[in-house]
């Protein structure tokens, strides 16, 4: 049977070594099932160049080359927390970077797939956050920077991430309902999928549109399973 699998939000790190174990554990035995895998954001925890190198790091080059030898498109949209991933990572994976937003044909349905953030408009402080960061030349700026200075730069902006998190309600940094459906109609497609929100659900929106969010890895991982029979997470 011919499958598409999705996941997000795993936020691997050297402090989660369960996490990566559950990638691994992936990888190895569900993802070789399928004909594409699409990894809509935030795989990892944060990202700071290419040149970055872990123990973490090298597993999963290792993973997604060896799965895409084997066969399996892998694609990667860009997180809020690794938006930096460039073309030396994709490469060394095997892995084709994705724009923000891409539809893709799932078994005859269009399907709008992104990471999700940029749904989020309530979420003010955030967006402008986001628009900052994802200046070209801000980033080359960056880039330039010593590997220890940005890697700095990064556990504080992770810490300062956790500590606004505690100031916000969930209802601003969940999706904009009237945006999602400005996008369904923008974009001319009765399904989405995404990420981000770490809110895993299926939801009917009226009888036309179809909005699946996928869930964050924890203790399980969460796994979105296409079919031309239909959809199902799948929780390992």
């Amino acid at each position: 049977m011919r499958k598409t699998y999705f996941i997000s939000d795993l936020h691997l790190s050297e402090n989660r070594p369960d996490l990566t174990a559950l990638f691994v554990d992936f990888m190895q035995h569900q993802a070789p099932q399928a004909e594409a895998l699409y990894i809509l954001g935030d795989l990892f925890d944060f990202w700071v160049g290419d040149d970055e190198k872990s123990a973490v790091i090298a597993t999963v080059i290792e993973q997604i080359k060896e799965l895409s030898d084997q066969g399996v498109k892998c694609y990667f949209i860009h997180g809020n927390r690794d938006f930096l991933i460039g073309k030396k990572f994709a490469q060394a994976c095997g892995l084709r970077l994705l724009g923000d937003y891409e539809v893709v044909d799932l078994y005859g349905q269009p399907t709008l797939i992104c990471h999700g953030d940029t749904l989020c408009i309530d979420d003010v402080n955030y967006q402008a956050f986001r628009k900052k960061v994802h200046q070209k030349w801000l980033q080359r700026l960056f880039l330039c920077l010593p590997l220890k200075v940005r890697l700095k730069i990064g556990q504080n902006i992770r810490q300062q991430s956790k500590m606004d998190k505690l100031s916000k309600s969930t209802e601003i940094m969940d999706v904009n309902p009237e945006f999602v459906l400005q996008t369904f109609e923008k974009f001319g497609v009765k399904r989405m999928i995404h990420g981000h929100t770490h809110r895993q659900n299926i939801h009917l929106i009226s009888p036309h549109f179809e909005r699946i969010v996928l869930g964050d890895w924890g203790k399980m991982a969460s796994i979105l399973e296409v079919t031309e029979q239909g959809i199902r997470f799948v929780e390992e």
